[in-house]
């Protein structure tokens, strides 16, 4: 009877607490997303498993399920442990990303997944990303008497064994984002535009020099040529038969489980899946997904406005960079306004490391949004 009460008590506490109108669009966008799961895997489920059974959707189902006993966990969190915690995790994810080159499963010709236990072709990416945010928060917010281009320099030499990993895969799509998030932490911290813009172009040069110099990296210069010419490569014929699929659909779509691009393409439920729902949604569903992204990180930032903790603002931005930036990346790709780079759709796409990722994003926005107890 005691223990009931304490947990009553416990969860009354949490969901008083919380920022409701942010908890209320990450359910919204979750729900949507196994919605959409189950549109978009049915046929995938029938043709590649001989069965009639929703397989992919209960999966997707499953992994939510525990994507919200995480959310809960981290957003329950008090800051103090969350903050410690989250520097814990992000060395035990960094062993994680270590061993992909040696015990990795190997994908289209790439090796970023590993076979764990409980979740097979984990992408421990996905777990490194939230906690790197709160690594680099935490340097460049500290109060220590070091110079503020001395915590740049460190918050660098953070990311650089995270990106070196990334680009041994190879991965340079979620390499550009932790490269992104950062340069985004660093601006807001307030760094001179001239060292800024310096840096960058430096940056962005050495890029250049090794998708285009370096063997390892083909495959990246494969995809831009496609890119530029559809005609050539698999992923431009796929980037072609998404934006078929977006045109066909029209603004209200050809109606539930009648698009054709979900068994036309690889990896639609996943690297395409804002095209799936175009084509039987139309149009307009895709909007109403992009203002619902837009009205989330409008809230976020919203709360930002009114933090007075430099840590605490920092974390959030760069959780929320994060999520958008992953979503600016999918939908842009769908389109064909960048080359593929394989990233999923936060929240809506098929796939436990993406589910599991984003729910721990969703848990430390939430615990840093929520009311603070007097």
């Amino acid at each position: 009877m005691l223990n009931d009460n304490l947990i009553y008590r416990f969860y009354y506490g949490w969901w008083k607490n919380i920022d409701k109108t942010i908890f209320f669009i990450i359910l919204l966008l979750f729900s949507l997303g196994l919605f959409f799961s189950l549109a978009s895997t049915s046929l995938i489920a029938s043709d590649k498993l001989e069965t009639n059974t929703y397989f992919f959707f209960f999966k997707h189902l499953a992994y939510i399920f525990l994507g919200f006993i995480i959310l809960i966990f981290f957003s329950s969190l008090s800051e103090k442990n969350l903050f410690k915690l989250s520097i814990f995790l992000f060395f035990i994810s960094i062993i994680f990303l270590v061993l992909v080159p040696i015990i990795g499963t190997e994908v289209n010709g790439a090796k970023r997944w590993l076979n764990l236990f409980f979740i097979p072709r984990f992408q421990p990416i996905e777990l490194v990303k939230p906690f790197t945010i709160i690594i680099l928060a935490t340097i460049l917010s500290s109060e220590k008497k070091m110079h503020i281009y001395y915590k740049y320099f460190l918050s660098f030499l953070t990311i650089i064994p995270v990106s070196f990993l990334l680009m041994v895969q190879p991965d340079i799509g979620q390499t550009l984002l932790i490269f992104l998030s950062w340069i985004t932490l660093v601006f807001i911290s307030g760094i001179s535009l001239f060292v800024f813009l310096t840096f960058f172009s430096i940056s962005l040069s050495s890029l250049v020099y090794m998708v285009f110099y370096i063997s390892k990296f083909e495959y990246i210069k494969k995809r831009i040529f496609s890119f530029f010419n559809p005609d050539t490569g698999t992923h431009g014929a796929q980037v072609a038969k998404s934006i078929d699929g977006i045109s066909s659909g029209g603004f209200f779509g050809k109606g539930i489980g009648e698009g054709t691009l979900k068994y036309r393409g690889s990896e639609t439920h996943t690297d395409f899946i804002i095209s799936v729902i175009s084509e039987e949604f139309g149009v307009v569903i895709i909007v109403l997904i992009l203002m619902m992204f837009l009205f989330f990180i409008y809230s976020v930032f919203k709360r930002v406005y009114l933090e007075e903790s430099e840590k605490v603002k920092l974390v959030l931005v760069g959780s929320i960079t994060l999520i958008a930036a992953q979503a600016l990346i999918h939908v842009g790709v769908n389109i064909r306004l960048f080359p593929t780079t394989g990233m999923t759709l936060p929240f809506l796409s098929y796939g436990g490391s993406s589910i599991i990722g984003v729910s721990i994003l969703s848990g430390i926005i939430l615990n840093l949004t929520k009311r603070k107890m007097s």
